[in-house]
């Protein structure tokens, strides 16, 4: 393990940009005393510079400081046309050290803020350790062989950036040396087992050792289960919580881990066998885990390259805090009933705000948010935690928009949830009436609009239709049951928004979540003008369903679900007509099973011209237009 700390440990990825601010995040090793420059072109004088000692720098360690930095200017930054910048010491470029950190010719960081969103690359879900490749290095690698004009206007990243219930041995392990290596602040817990961080430590909380001492509860045990003594049951289900982020440092260094090759230039990942702890069934695990995660490292200088040279945006899904992140009424009274539970939601939280929310939207962000958070970092106990869990609990400013052409609307499904009424388990709607209301105030009175929602609105029947069934035998935590149209109320409202008079003519909804990929044409019936629909869903960059179980479902959906199914009378959606398009890979299936990236491109009426995945092995899958997207009359069971 080497002594010296490089400076940048993360980053710089660019964020928000528009001709009003640029915003830029990175995490370093100490203060940041530098000059942030921008200039047009191959310029050797800047036209525009600022130092980041006017921006946040949070220090969370003694080593570790998050750079939160909003650029503006007196005139407006100039729009649609390359620019390049640099971080500078004197005359002396920081980022000089970063190795393979530029594109071919280029002698600083290039991008452009466009003002147009008609090309976008989008998608979600990247897991470290699942075995297949990263198909945001093949994005990378692409824009590497282009001019900074032809590439994406912005890269959108709809949830799951880190897995934070699914951490693999060796990760963890990174993890734990990175929180001594940095001196992150000691978190204190309210819990008995986990009093502080330190009690995470391998030797203290062993790798693979942490579902049992994760929350338990009773809140939601039944009559009989109560008059039989049932045992308490976990507050958190997923089948994957050996290594589940606990503390608020652990968060942070995931993050510092999955984006940036810096911090595994210091580690040396041990044998399996000089792990502590470690049975014969662990030693198997690790072995295979490390192989994957080592294919995962590889690509990480590409992903650094990719987010400095593209404007980057992000919104949370389930993953990015826990599994079952507000699934049910159920689920939340169990965790504001667990202190433990509750810290661990706000720590996942908190680690979203520095390292992915601040970024997206600077201006959500009021001194009620700073004062108590930084309370907080300055003395990181439970009662300031306490304090701070209060604010997150009420904030409502997650979602956002972006202000090109067409707009962009970011919907925030995890936080304003429609909860159910008649029972703690049934899932909540992926947004209450006032966050869906907000959601048309946003859309409403616009030509076209790109909404980014984590999970599709319009998904494969067949796949909901069991979650359905699997949540009325009461087990909803189990299928992950939450779809649009799994709750009634989010289900019509969402709806009756699209049926607007006033609503957009042209509407593409970006989606990931579901670990495939497809696109569906969709429009209303019985709605004289009706608004086209694009759903196009690209999931995961780094993940993938189980086969066989994708083919088996997908031939059950084309069975029950499509126009030629003699069933389709009693299947078919009755509010809606979605036609499936075919992508042209020579499969006879509409799902494309692979890790990969999604591409859009738009007409200037914000209607798609082209929509396809980049796979992680570089390889380029249109989804055609043509007979494939013959309609089919369907609607959510849940509206019939």
């Amino acid at each position: 393990m080497s002594s010296a700390l490089p400076l940048f440990l993360a980053g710089p990825i660019l964020r928000r940009t528009s001709p009003d601010e640029i915003c830029l995040w990175a995490v370093t090793s100490a203060p940041l005393d530098a000059t942030f420059s921008l200039y047009k072109g191959n310029e050797n004088a800047p036209f525009y510079s600022s130092s980041f000692g006017d921006q946040h720098q949070v220090a969370l360690g003694k080593s570790c400081f998050v750079i939160l930095a909003q650029f503006k200017d007196d005139s407006p930054f100039p729009a649609d046309t390359p620019l390049g910048y640099d971080i500078l010491n004197g005359e002396e470029s920081l980022l000089g050290e970063l190795d393979n950190f530029l594109y071919p010719g280029e002698t600083r960081p290039s991008f452009i803020i466009s003002t147009k969103a008609d090309y976008i690359a989008h998608g979600s879900c990247r897991h470290p350790h699942h075995h297949c490749d990263d198909a945001l290095a093949a994005l990378d690698e692409k824009f590497s062989q282009c001019e900074v004009v032809k590439r994406a206007d912005l890269l959108v990243m709809s949830g799951d950036q880190i897995y934070a219930d699914d951490v693999c041995g060796p990760m963890m392990y990174a993890i734990r040396t990175v929180v001594d290596l940095l001196g992150f602040h000691e978190q204190e817990l309210d819990d008995e087992m986990i009093t502080c961080c330190s009690d995470l430590a391998p030797d203290i909380t062993p790798i693979y050792g942490r579902t049992e001492r994760l929350p338990h509860t009773t809140i939601n045990h039944g009559l009989f289960k109560k008059l039989i003594g049932a045992k308490p049951e976990p507050v958190f289900t997923s089948c994957t919580t050996d290594n589940h982020l606990i503390s608020f440092n652990e968060f942070i260094a995931m993050y510092l881990m999955v984006w940036s090759p810096s911090l595994w230039q210091q580690i040396q990942l041990p044998e399996a066998e000089d792990v502590p702890f470690l049975t014969g069934e662990q030693i198997q695990r690790w072995n295979h885990e490390k192989y994957e995660l080592n294919a995962f490292l590889e690509g990480l200088p590409a992903v650094r390259r990719l987010f400095a040279h593209i404007p980057t945006y992000m919104i949370f899904d389930d993953h990015d805090v826990t599994d079952d992140f507000n699934l049910t009424v159920g689920w939340e009274r169990a965790v504001n009933n667990s202190p433990l539970a509750r810290s661990i939601i706000s720590n996942g939280m908190l680690g979203y705000f520095f390292c992915q929310g601040w970024g997206n939207n600077p201006h959500a962000f009021t001194q009620d948010f700073w004062t108590p958070l930084t309370q907080f970092i300055e003395k990181p106990d439970a009662k300031n935690l306490d304090a701070m869990t209060d604010v997150l609990h009420h904030f409502e400013h997650w979602h956002y928009t972006i202000p090109t052409t067409p707009k962009v609307v970011v919907i925030d499904t995890r936080t304003r949830r429609w909860r159910s009424e008649s029972s703690y388990n049934k899932p909540s709607g992926l947004m209450d009436w006032e966050a869906l209301m907000d959601f048309q105030h946003d859309v409403l009175n616009n030509d076209a609009v790109i909404v980014v929602s984590p999970a599709p609105m319009f998904g494969v029947k067949f796949i909901e239709t069991l979650q359905r069934i699997v949540t009325f035998m009461g087990k909803p935590l189990a299928t992950d049951s939450e779809n649009w149209m799994a709750h009634p109320g989010s289900a019509n409202a969402i709806l009756n928004i699209f049926k607007h008079p006033k609503t957009p003519k042209n509407f593409v909804i970006l989606s990931g979540d579901v670990h495939y990929s497809f696109a569906y044409d969709v429009s209303l019936r019985f709605r004289k003008g009706s608004p086209r629909i694009w759903q196009i869903t690209c999931s995961g960059f780094r993940n993938q369903f189980p086969e066989p179980y994708l083919s088996v479902f997908e031939w059950f959906d084309r069975k029950l679900f499509w126009p030629q199914s003699p069933l389709n009378i009693f299947t078919r959606r009755k509010r809606m007509r979605i036609g499936r398009r075919r992508p042209d890979n020579g499969s006879p299936r509409f799902l494309i099973n692979n890790s990969a990236v999604g591409e859009v491109k738009l007409h200037p009426d914000g209607s798609p011209c082209y929509i396809g995945v980049l796979t992680a092995q570089g390889e380029s899958f249109a989804f055609q237009d043509g007979e494939e997207t013959k309609p089919e009359t369907e609607t959510a069971t849940t509206l019939r």
